[in-house]
């Protein structure tokens, strides 16, 4: 039997009652009739529960959802959507840069995709297993603390049995079967938005987005807050709707790992580049989900320009977002840890604790673990993605954000370690339009021409 993931009503319902509660408002009476019906929670770490409510309990399921969006929120005013309400809630907002910084180099931006890539590929095939799996899979072949590939040689087999890899990802990221870079969706929207500037230009909109997406994006490819919003676009729901219907993943990490080319062809101006980000993000998600791609583009951004100061570069990220923000205050936390415990496992633990009621694929905990990361190694290449993959959540996500920004900020694909950039063979799988086994210094000369665009 089928189960569409992330599209389920009574799953997207139970998502929504915790969302709800995490943006101030109370869906105390719908929990309520939701439970005495029969209605289950939302799988924890699965798109779909295991079997199909009954009509009645999905007809509703959809019913609830559309009285859940009509409570009020206490957090609206701190946590806006709106570019022009968010802006106003930054005094300390970037001011636009009027005369171009010198693009990145070829060999720079190659660093940050090839960074990106290994950030990713070392965090699949643990993605969605629980912290205390993580470690003790790396515990038990040598590698912890945490500095090159997971693998199975030399783990016990009740422990694998246990805590197996992720079974979509195991065959192609552990240490002894990678061969290139295997197609994964935190490489798939770097492409997409280099196609979105070389079809749109720096000036696109929210419905160019669309548009490119039902062109050049496999349903099938989608996840979470994407997938909600491309089925919203074939029910006729236009954007920024889109990110707002039925979509309780709205806060979730999909906008943040679409940021980094934004940041790469805005060397310098970090406001354009969070505009940029914007506008890509406004079709999926809201409020936090939007400010962690702001953040993070903008933090690129700073990266991509005369900065090599990782810590400044975290710093110009939070002037684009809301300072009141949930994110904003897990980021100042995350740094301020990360700055005063040695210890980096003690940091984690910390993080864990303070967002236990944040979903794991959430992106107020991702972006604080993310800006932790970096700011513990220092920017460090190998010690902020290894970082950022040892800290769980979603860990192929955060290991490539980390990476793009270490790999930036390093400069050039030699700086990287080979261990790690060496078993991509520079070769990079993808169903995005024509990309599939394009290179890395490729996608550098792509991305570069377009930083240099008018």
């Amino acid at each position: 039997m089928l189960r569409l993931t992330w599209v389920q009503p009574e799953d997207l319902l139970g998502h929504e009652l915790h969302q709800a509660v995490q943006d101030g408002r109370d869906p105390t009476d719908v929990t309520a009739r939701w439970y005495a019906a029969g209605g289950r929670p939302a799988p924890l770490r699965a798109g779909a529960s295991a079997a199909p409510a009954s009509p009645s309990l999905r007809r509703l399921a959809t019913g609830l959802l559309d009285e859940l969006a009509a409570l009020p929120g206490r957090l609206a005013d701190e946590e806006p959507t709106d570019l022009a309400l968010i802006k106003a809630q930054c005094p300390d907002w970037p001011p636009p840069r009027y005369t171009p910084l010198p693009a990145p180099g070829p060999a720079r931006l190659e660093a940050a995709w090839l960074g990106r890539a290994v950030g990713c590929l070392l965090g699949k095939p643990v993605e969605k297993l629980p912290l205390e799996a993580i470690r003790a899979l790396a515990e038990a072949s040598g590698n912890r603390p945490l500095r090159t590939w997971f693998t199975a040689r030399g783990v016990p087999r009740d422990l694998l049995d246990a805590h197996p890899w992720n079974r979509r990802s195991a065959t192609t990221s552990l240490a002894e079967n990678i061969d290139g870079m295997p197609e994964d969706d935190d490489l798939n929207y770097p492409l997409l938005n280099l196609l979105l500037l070389q079809r749109y230009g720096r000036d696109f909109t929210t419905a160019d987005v669309a548009r490119l997406w039902l062109d050049e994006l496999p349903a099938g490819r989608t996840f979470t807050a994407e997938r909600v919003a491309y089925r919203n676009l074939l029910g006729g729901v236009e954007p920024p709707d889109t990110a707002r219907h039925h979509n309780p993943f709205r806060e979730w990490i999909g906008a943040l790992i679409r940021a980094d080319v934004h940041g790469w062809t805005n060397p310098g101006d970090p406001a354009g580049a969070a505009e940029q980000a914007y506008r890509d993000a406004a079709l999926t998600h809201t409020a936090n989900g939007v400010y962690a791609a702001m953040f993070t583009a903008a933090a690129i951004a700073e990266a991509a320009g005369a900065t090599r100061d990782v810590h400044a570069c975290l710093r110009t990220g939070l002037r684009v977002v809301p300072p009141g923000s949930r994110l904003a205050r897990a980021v100042r936390h995350a740094v301020r840890l990360a700055r005063t415990t040695p210890d980096f496992d003690t940091v984690v633990d910390e993080l864990h604790a303070a967002h236990r009621d944040c979903h794991w694929v959430h992106a107020v905990p991702n972006t604080a673990l993310i800006a932790a990361a970096l700011t513990h190694a220092d920017g460090d290449f190998g010690g902020s993605v290894c970082r950022a993959v040892s800290g769980g959540l979603d860990t192929d996500s955060n290991g490539a954000t980390a990476g793009s920004i270490a790999g930036l900020l390093t400069g050039d694909p030699a700086g990287l370690p080979d261990h790690f950039t060496g078993p991509l063979k520079n070769r990079l799988a993808t169903s995005v339009a024509d990309f599939n086994g394009i290179g890395f210094d490729a996608l550098a000369h792509l991305t570069q021409r377009e930083t240099v665009r008018p």
